[in-house]
């Protein structure tokens, strides 16, 4: 088919450091290229078209063969494009310091964008770089908080809280298990959890691993606030790298919830029948009752773990036999008294 047949074709074209776009359609290369000079105010001589997808560039043979409404680049003398991963290298480059103007354009992006891996990368980063990390307070940041209940002052306060649930729900477990324990053993075993309950409260139920104010060592977290995976029970490491910061807007406040505490030697299955069966089979010894607060409360025993890390399968992990009742002591025999020469 002769090229007189041919309708223009037509392009959505922007400059480079320009969120703005405006359709243009033309008969060649040249002529697109004449019409996006004028439009924004820019010199022909020198400049180019390139495809906003991968950088590349424009040229008479290669014109008719890119789909109508191609988004293309204005570029001129001295100016390069290397796809759309530009547009996000440039926001990255200024997102540790996030402002309207660069949310703004990363909006921009995202409502232009069409093709779903780029609105996937665009809004990550918009998620990204929305995030207000350093603030704490509710009057610092209201949307953090949108949802919870107004005795939450700071997210630090409320990020404990939510890890000293987590711990309280493993304690009532642990409680109700009483009811399946031999009635000879159940005064035991309810003395035992008591014991367990008043060292938890002394310890305020561990809150302190999901606060980036606590110690060091008494939290999972950076002082900024950032959690890594710890990997599935039986890897030393997540492969995966996943990271999240809670504290840094609602969304990530919303998705921690979905990461466990995952317990290494199983709670349910392995440690609590383990506790109420040395209770049962005492026989004069002393359970060790620090071993199994060890196991059912602390990080001994627990991984903080990304849902796609959490593997449900059975651990087939068992309780150290050597750890579960106090090592017993035998009295020292005392020696006859020495007569005196």
């Amino acid at each position: 088919m002769s090229a007189v047949f041919r309708k223009p074709k037509t392009f959505r074209l922007r400059a480079l450091h320009s969120q703005r776009k405006f359709g243009v359609a033309g008969w060649s290369c040249q002529e697109v290229l004449q019409k996006g000079c004028r439009h924004f105010q820019l010199p022909v001589t020198g400049s180019r078209l390139c495809l906003y997808e991968d950088g590349t560039e424009l040229t008479g043979d290669y014109f008719w063969g890119v789909p109508d409404n191609s988004e293309l680049v204005l570029l001129t003398s001295g100016q390069t494009w290397q796809g759309y991963v530009s547009d996000i290298s440039r926001l990255l480059s200024a997102f540790h310091k996030p402002h309207a103007g660069l949310i703004q354009a990363a909006q921009q992006l995202l409502s232009d964008e069409q093709a779903p891996l780029r609105q996937k990368l665009l809004a990550d980063l918009l998620h990204t770089v929305s995030e207000n990390i350093a603030a704490e307070t509710r009057a610092e940041d209201p949307p953090w908080f949108e949802g919870l209940e107004s005795r939450f002052r700071s997210k630090s306060g409320y990020l404990r809280y939510s890890c000293e649930s987590r711990i309280r729900s493993y304690l009532r477990e642990v409680n109700s298990y009483a009811s399946v324990v031999g009635v000879e053993a159940q005064e035991e075993y309810s003395r035992i959890v008591d014991v367990m309950c008043r060292e938890l409260r002394a310890a305020q139920y561990n809150g302190s691993y999901f606060d980036r104010g606590a110690e060091a060592g008494g939290r999972l977290c950076t002082s900024e606030g950032w959690f890594c995976c710890q990997g599935p029970f039986d890897m030393d490491t997540c492969a995966s790298k996943h990271s999240i910061n809670p504290y840094g807007n609602r969304e990530s406040r919303v998705l921690f919830s979905t990461w466990n505490l995952d317990h290494i030697i199983e709670k349910k299955r392995t440690v609590v029948p383990a506790l109420a069966e040395a209770v049962t089979e005492r026989n004069g010894r002393e359970v060790a009752w620090e071993y199994f607060y060890s196991l059912l409360f602390t990080s001994a025993n627990l991984k903080l773990v990304h849902i796609a890390c959490h593997k449900k399968t059975t651990h087939k992990l068992s309780c150290d036999p050597r750890r579960i009742y106090r090592p017993q002591t035998t009295p020292k025999r005392r020696r006859p008294a020495r007569k005196c020469q």
